[in-house]
């Protein structure tokens, strides 16, 4: 069985009754692994008529999206990918048709395209330029056309690529199934063949969709389209959906390593020593013996060997890993020889994990400290850039070397957008992370963001400068509500105010109350930040004035009584 993305396409395009052809329209389908990574990315463009280079710019479009869209990273969204790529074209169009024609409308088109990933369609749409989906014998449009239409019947695009330096890109997805039938035209086809001729076409041409998309293209012609005349069809054959035993067959493609001992050889790496060990890893220091480099060698635990979620855990582990180059980041090196079995190799760091390093430091300088999240906060942004999410930040995964250098470790836990696209028969509902540092969203059930790993980071922060934690209790998903933030200052009074609020915005049970960028809780643990100052420091006269005047009145109450009293006496 094809457990691949699978599609018949064709398409047709012809300049009509015009001089040129300034329609353009692409399809690219990649090898492996591009092919479950990315998808297939089809995509149709039209020049615009009052375009100076309408036909350069459509081209451009068409074949700059079908190229660079395949160049992002794996890690990415497909709508990350698709947004950053139609962004720096539509600039690179906006910029070429300034400085060649000296205005606005040099170089404008339509565009619009799909990426196929897994079970999901995403479109991207500006302009007029349509796409329709034909299911179960209902011919749909997907797409709204950008134009206005003024009282005499013209009409014009308020919406297009290359217009504006800004781009207003409608995006969509859409659940896909097998044999649903997916068409992209131009304006000169779908105002001359009615649906249901569309439809009937396509019918007729199921096994040929080039023979097809002539047949409408031919239609409008002689319904006399004036206009360059375009159509692609993609109809899906098979969706990548294994069942489970077909994807535990090919996590398991190379079978666990045996235990290794001191001398032993494993596809060139010779063992050293055994660094580390629990019920889930087995981690070696070894030597290539082609380099003479020393390196760390990681081998799932046989306890496992029968797991697909762990597998499919410790295989992405090497993918996040070999798709990050930082130096705050555990290097993930890349195997040149044949794998044998199951593991990974990483550089080999002298020195000692944060946790270490803390028990030797218990009370580090504030300086050490903004230095040390300083670090961190630059590994985790590589992580971010690529649409990665840590999500077990602890003082156990971070590594200190010999020069003082910060590293992150271990991304079995890691979040990856591009990755989370990808139908799988695995569901994963084990809580990621470590107790006391994975964020609370994680207790109960939410999705991670980059404020996950914030949260992780203002609690290592925390501990750093107090030694301990900065909840009155452990975190569950039963003791958020009653779990209390404890002032840095109840353990250190002499650090100021602006960091301890600093840090209490870091880990905020709530994640919408942290900080949005890693970069601004750096910024404020060094920088004072009055409006990090809350309520806790205002004077209660200006927090509350009516319960000061309640107790002022009950004071005076009471001491009216004690008058009355003395008084009758």
């Amino acid at each position: 069985m094809n457990a691949s993305l699978e599609i018949s396409s064709g398409q047709y395009s012809i300049a009509g009754v015009k001089p040129q052809n300034e329609d353009a329209c692409g399809i690219h389908i990649p090898d492996e692994p591009l092919l479950t990574t990315k998808g297939i990315a089809i995509a149709i463009a039209d020049g615009m008529s009052t375009s100076d280079a309408g036909k350069q710019a459509s081209e451009a479009c068409v074949k700059g999206f079908l190229s660079d869209y395949f160049s992002t990273p794996e890690s990415w969204t497909v709508k990350t990918s698709a947004q950053k790529v139609l962004s720096a074209l539509n600039r690179w169009l906006h910029s070429q048709g300034q400085r060649e024609y000296g205005h606005a409308q040099g170089m404008v088109t339509t565009f619009s395209s799909i990426v196929f990933k897994s079970n999901t369609a995403y479109l991207f749409h500006v302009g007029d330029t349509r796409i329709y989906r034909l299911k179960e014998e209902h011919l749909k449009q997907l797409t709204h056309d950008h134009r206005i239409v003024l009282e005499n019947n013209k009409s014009y695009l308020n919406r297009a690529m290359g217009i504006d330096l800004r781009l207003d890109i409608d995006v969509r997805t859409v659940p896909v199934e097998n044999n649903d039938i997916f068409l992209l035209i131009s304006d000169g086809v779908y105002e001359y063949v009615s649906d249901d001729t569309i439809k009937n076409h396509i019918q007729t041409n199921l096994s040929d969709l080039n023979k097809a998309c002539k047949a409408i293209v031919d239609t409008a012609v002689t319904n006399n389209s004036d206009d360059n005349l375009s159509c692609q069809l993609v109809q899906i054959k098979h969706l990548p959906g294994e069942n489970e035993k077909e994807f535990y067959q090919k996590l398991t493609k190379l079978p666990f390593p045996p235990p290794l001992e001191q001398g032993m050889i494993l596809d060139g790496y010779k063992i050293s020593r055994q660094l580390f060990s629990n019920k889930r890893t087995e981690v070696y220091l070894a030597t290539d013996t082609d380099t003479g480099e020393k390196v760390v060698l990681k081998a799932p635990s046989v306890n496992y060997d029968d797991d697909p979620e762990y597998i499919n855990q410790f295989l992405h582990e090497e993918w996040a890993g070999r798709r990050i180059n930082n130096p705050h980041v555990l290097k993930v090196l890349k195997i040149n020889r044949k794998r044998h079995a199951l593991y990974y190799i990483t550089e080999y760091i002298e020195g000692q994990t944060l946790r270490q390093w803390m028990d030797d430091n218990p009370r580090p300088s504030l300086a050490v400290v903004r230095e040390l999240c300083n670090q961190i906060a630059k590994g985790l942004r590589a992580f971010h850039r690529m649409e990665m999410i840590h999500q077990d930040l602890k003082p156990e995964n971070i590594l200190i070397d010999d020069t003082g250098t910060v590293k992150i470790i271990d991304f079995g836990s890691t979040k990856i957008a591009g990755i989370e696209e990808i139908t799988t028969p695995l569901k994963t509902n084990n809580l990621l992370g470590t107790i006391n540092y994975t964020a609370p969203e994680y207790h109960i059930g939410g999705s991670g963001s980059n404020r996950s790993d914030i949260f992780s980071l203002g609690v290592i922060g925390y501990e750093l400068i107090t030694g301990e934690l900065p909840f009155t209790r452990e975190l569950s998903a039963r003791s958020l509500r009653h779990a209390k933030y404890r002032s840095i200052k109840h353990f250190v009074p002499e650090v100021p105010a602006w960091v301890d609020k600093a840090v209490e915005k870091a880990v905020s049970i709530n994640p919408d109350i942290r900080f949005d960028k890693l970069s601004e809780f750096i910024y404020a643990l060094s920088n004072p930040d009055s409006s990090l100052i809350n309520q806790d420091y205002i004077p209660l006269i200006k927090r509350n004035p009516v319960k000061v005047w309640q107790g002022v009145s009950f004071l005076l109450l009471a001491l009216n009584i004690i008058l009355v009293y003395l008084l009758s006496l």
